[in-house]
């Protein structure tokens, strides 16, 4: 492996939107990674052929994976080790996806969390997204505010609005949904309302307070977002006070829920 031609490499590689070129050897490559076989196959004809684009994946994690293929070692950086864990996944390199997992677990924070949930539902990674998940609900406030939970997927953000577990109030959640729905409307450009449609149903709105409920309401019809059918429930359940309308996930605390004098009929407190 070499960032500068030798004689010894055959093959190149333009990577990353820098379109970095990276030079290695196509036979270590294709005996090492499956994904490599396919993709170089038989060289073809004398001297270097055409590169090889590689476009999506970074530079730096292109290089952290040759390293492994080299080397069987590698040295993960907490900036990039989640291209590298993206990189091993999709290339099928089994050993190196378990050494980003082990380093991920280690160097997790507030920053990182997020992204790491990301990476987790996209690529199925059950283990590591349990551990997200679980560190999201003890830091629940300081991840909510990160760019990372803005840049969540639908299908990630899911699983964290049906934990009771959040140490959050449900109006700093509502919050924190809307923030994200217009990130995601702003990058989709469809409306807000739209793009929170499959996730908004795991707010609880029936812990909000008539007031703070009244107040959602009109910031609703200015900027909607949440169905009004939801907001109807929410109302029956105050109206009601005690039956079918208080029970159930929408009515049910979350560990960070702020006590409020209705939660008294609320009769599936969080535990």
């Amino acid at each position: 492996m070499d960032e500068k031609p030798e004689i010894q490499s055959d093959v190149c590689f333009v990577v990353g939107q820098e379109r970095q070129e990276v030079f290695a050897h196509r036979c270590l490559l294709a005996c090492r990674c499956n994904f490599f076989q396919r993709l170089l196959g038989p060289k073809l004809g004398p001297g270097m052929p055409s590169p090889v684009v590689l476009s999506t994946v970074p530079a730096e994690a292109f290089l952290a994976v040759l390293e492994f293929l080299y080397t069987n070692s590698v040295r993960l950086h907490r900036h990039s080790v989640l291209e590298v864990l993206t990189a091993a996944v999709e290339y099928g390199l089994e050993e190196l996806r378990e050494l980003c997992l082990g380093f991920v677990l280690k160097v997790l924070d507030v920053e990182l969390v997020c992204e790491a949930l990301q990476v987790a539902v996209t690529f199925g990674l059950g283990p590591l997204q349990e551990r997200c998940i679980a560190f999201i609900e003890a830091h629940s406030q300081e991840a909510l505010r990160t760019r990372g939970f803005l840049e969540l997927s639908a299908p990630a953000l899911l699983p964290l609005l049906r934990s009771d577990k959040l140490c959050v109030d449900e109006a700093e959640l509502v919050l924190a949904a809307r923030s994200w729905a217009r990130v995601g409307a702003a990058v989709l450009e469809r409306p807000v309302a739209e793009v929170a449609a499959p996730v908004v149903r795991e707010l609880r709105l029936a812990l909000l307070a008539p007031a703070e409920l009244s107040a959602l309401e009109e910031q609703n019809q200015r900027e909607p977002l949440i169905p009004v059918e939801q907001i109807v429930e929410a109302w029956k359940c105050h109206a009601l006070r005690r039956g079918d309308a208080a029970r159930g996930a929408p009515c049910r605390r979350r560990r960070g829920t702020l006590p409020r004098e209705h939660h008294c009929f609320l009769d599936l407190p969080f535990k």
